[in-house]
């Protein structure tokens, strides 16, 4: 169960991170940091970042920071993976490599 809370702690910073970048696109798109849709999605960003904070204080009550922070290495994965299919964001080849070795590494850690 607490891994399953970590792995959810690590969608819920890669979701946010989402809402950061939709926040920053609705600012500029706006010309202004008092965009009301700006706003509410950062709020919404906020939020979600403080729920899974929450979460993650819960996890590593359960585990050991070293078991569970290679967890969160997975959002360099799912956070770009998910700008490709949002945003339409390319990454390149060494970005591919980058993501093969933080899957090596976090089984790596959890093989014994």
């Amino acid at each position: 169960m607490t891994y399953f809370v970590a792995l959810l702690c690590v969608l819920g910073i890669s979701a946010g991170q989402i809402l950061f970048k939709l926040s920053a696109m609705s600012f500029h798109h706006a010309g202004s940091y008092t965009s009301v849709r700006g706003l509410l999605i950062l709020t919404a960003a906020f939020a979600l970042y403080g729920i899974t904070t929450l979460a993650w204080v819960w996890v590593l009550q359960k585990i050991a920071l070293g078991h569970a922070y290679p967890l969160m290495a997975l959002a360099f994965i799912l956070v770009p993976l998910a700008s490709y299919f949002i945003f339409q964001e390319r990454f390149t080849a060494q970005y591919a490599i980058g993501v093969i070795l933080i899957i090596l590494g976090v089984i790596t850690v959890f093989s014994r």
